[in-house]
This record gives C-alpha cells, sequence and structure tokens, in this order.
C-alpha cells in the first residue's frame, strides 16, 4: 500500500510537470505568432496554454495583447481582468487594460488602471506617459505635463514624451516651452515627423513664418503623405503673401485628403485673393458640400458674390451663415450692405443694428452718414 501511494504521488508530479510544460510551450508558441504579426494563431496558443493551466496570469496578459493589436478592446479588457484576478500586482495587465479603456475613449478608466501600473512599478515611464495623454485629451494639459515631465526623469531619452510635453505647453499657449521640447523630441529621435509638424505649428504661431516652413517641409519629407503638414505649410505660406505656392500646398493636401473642407475653404481664399473669383467659388461650394455647417466658407462664397455683384446669391449665404452662427457679426454687416445696395434699407438697418448689437457699429454708421437708416 505504502508503496503504491508513492508511485501514484510520482505519477501526479509527473503528469502536473507535464501539463505546466505543456501550457508554457503554447504560451510561446503564442509570443512567437504575435512577434509574426500572427494574432489570430498567437489567441489559438494562448487559449490553449489557459486551457492546460487555467492559473497561468501571463497567457490572459498576452491574449489580451493580441486582442488590442486586433481591434476587440472589449475581449482585451476581459482577459487583462483576468490576469489581475489572478494576479492583483500584474502592473502590465494594468498597463494593457489602461490602453485599451483609452482606445474605447473611457479616460477616466485609462487614468485609474494607469495609476494602478504606477503604484506597482514606480519607474514605468510608459505609464506616466500614457497617463499624461489620457490627462491631455481630458484637456487638463497641467497633469498632462507633470506626468510626462515624470516620465522624462526616469528615462531621460524618451523622446515621445519631450514631443507630448511641447504638444500640452502649445495647448496652453506656451510656444516657447513647447518649441523646446519639439527640439529634444527630434533630437532624440531625428526621424519624428509628428514633432516637426507640432514645431512649426508653434513657430507659425509666433509668427516666424520661415521656421515653420522649414519644419513642415522637414515633416513632408519624412512623411510625404501628411496631409495636414501640407495644408499648415499652406497657411504659412499665404501668411507671408506667397499665394501661388499656398495653392499648390492646399492642393497637395485635397489630394491627400479629399475630404479636408479647410484645405478648399483656403485654397478658395487664395483664388479670392488673386481676383479668380470663380475658382474661389468653386472652392467654397467644394467646402460646403463636405461640411454643410461650414459658416467660413458660406461667409467666403458669400463674399465672392458680392465681388460679382450677385447680391441675391450673396445674401443667401450670408444667410445660411447666420442660421449656423447666430452671432456672426461679419455675416451680418455683408449682407446689410448687399440689401442697402438693393435698395432695401429696411433690412439693413436691421442687419447692421444686429451687428452693432454684437459690437461692430461700422456699417450702421456709415448707413446713418447716408441717410439710409429705416425702420
Amino acid at each position: 500500500m505504502r508503496v503504491f501511494l508513492v508511485l501514484l504521488t510520482i505519477a501526479f508530479l509527473m503528469c502536473a510537470c507535464t501539463d505546466r510544460d505543456g501550457a508554457k510551450t503554447a504560451y510561446n508558441n503564442g509570443v512567437a505568432a504575435g512577434k509574426q504579426g500572427d494574432h489570430q494563431e498567437a489567441i489559438l496558443q494562448y487559449t490553449q496554454s489557459i486551457d492546460i493551466n487555467p492559473n497561468f496570469a501571463m497567457a490572459y496578459n498576452n491574449r489580451g495583447v493580441s486582442y488590442y493589436e486586433l481591434g476587440d478592446h472589449s475581449k482585451a479588457i476581459a482577459d487583462y481582468t483576468q490576469a489581475i484576478d489572478l494576479d492583483p500586482n500584474h502592473a502590465l495587465a494594468y498597463f494593457n487594460r489602461g490602453n485599451s479603456y483609452e482606445k474605447l475613449g473611457d479616460r477616466s478608466k485609462a487614468i485609474e488602471d494607469y495609476t494602478q501600473a504606477i503604484k506597482i512599478e514606480p519607474n514605468d515611464a510608459d505609464a506616466y506617459n500614457n497617463r499624461g495623454l489620457s490627462y491631455g485629451k481630458l484637456g487638463d494639459h497641467s497633469k498632462a505635463i507633470a506626468d510626462f515631465t515624470q516620465a522624462i526623469k526616469i528615462d531621460p531619452k524618451y523622446s515621445e514624451a519631450y514631443a507630448n510635453r511641447g504638444y500640452s505647453h502649445a495647448e496652453l499657449g506656451d510656444h516657447s516651452k513647447a518649441i523646446t521640447d519639439f527640439t529634444q523630441a527630434i533630437k532624440l529621435y531625428p526621424n519624428n515627423a509628428q514633432a516637426y509638424y507640432n514645431r512649426g505649428i508653434s513657430y507659425n504661431e509666433l509668427g516666424d513664418y520661415s521656421k515653420a516652413i522649414a519644419d513642415y517641409t522637414q515633416a513632408i519629407n519624412i512623411d510625404p503623405n501628411d496631409a495636414m503638414a501640407y495644408y499648415n505649410r499652406g497657411v504659412s505660406y499665404k501668411n507671408i503673401g506667397n499665394r501661388s505656392k499656398a495653392i499648390a500646398d492646399y492642393t497637395q493636401a485635397i489630394k491627400i485628403d479629399p475630404n479636408k473642407a479647410e484645405a478648399y475653404n483656403n485654397r478658395g481664399n487664395s483664388y479670392a485673393e488673386l481676383g479668380d473669383v470663380s475658382k474661389a467659388i468653386a472652392d467654397y461650394t467644394q467646402a460646403i458640400n463636405i461640411d454643410p455647417k461650414y459658416t467660413d466658407a458660406y461667409y467666403n462664397r458669400g463674399v465672392s458674390y458680392v465681388v460679382l455683384s450677385d447680391h441675391a446669391k450673396a445674401i443667401a449665404d450670408f444667410t445660411q451663415a447666420i442660421k449656423i452662427d447666430p452671432k456672426y457679426t461679419d455675416a451680418y454687416n455683408n449682407r446689410g450692405i448687399s440689401y442697402a445696395i438693393l435698395r432695401d434699407f429696411k433690412k439693413a438697418t436691421q442687419d447692421a443694428r444686429k451687428a452693432c448689437e454684437l459690437g461692430d457699429c461700422k456699417v450702421l454708421q456709415i448707413l446713418g452718414a447716408n441717410g439710409w437708416i429705416q425702420d
């Protein structure tokens, strides 16, 4: 009897060891598949590992990662949660679950998970960086900056954290600090197109259009399909009065992103400034087709119709701009001018008075000086 018990125990231990080996083998196969980008196969292998060893926390975590990579964040969260239930000190599972909550737009839960990951691993620079991103998306850039700063203290070569802190400084209007951070990010990672692009925006905001253009150009060299870099370089060219180059950049932005209403509107402005009103109207119309609530496009098209002396169409566009934005002062003023030109002084007076209520009385003064005010 004693011999049987010993033999039975040995057999049980051998079986348990074999099971653990099988779980580990399947887990390693999952890791290999994941590295190759085959996340469906990785999920099958991790599932097999979990079937053999239901307490294998890392297998749940890694299966969650594969679900994340496939965009199935609900299943990813379920797996990360199971990993945490099995191992409450699983910092990586908290971090990964935070990433999935962030992808789903639940930034409060994402911040909770990043915070828990930091409690377990206080030197996790990535957790600070990602929590900073979530704070930034919630509009709390002061907390975001504090987190990016902590990430940089932990890892002074963390290019992404510098770039992210620069973005938050820019959002708070401190473009000098933003430029310093973007510059450091670029120094650490010279192919960071986004850092060049964002530094270009800060230079543009500070009125240094030449440096802005240089940065947008570098961003385009790194990523030739960056529609926003072309668009913003066009804005900077416009700011220095180079309308031809502005039009070329807006056109390239449109080729890359045909639904970019702002590029059509701005190209229309440049055409209008060059006196090509027909092309301007065509661009404003396309901007409106893309975004039927684009008040500036209606207003700008109205101004172009005024140039063509088509005041009926101008009034229609100013009216649409006012419907969308009842406080659009310039639209009231310009509609009032068109009514006055059409000798409808009563409506002209109504519009001029409304504009004056909103803070701009110049058209009302013109009407008064000419004796055109009618009640």
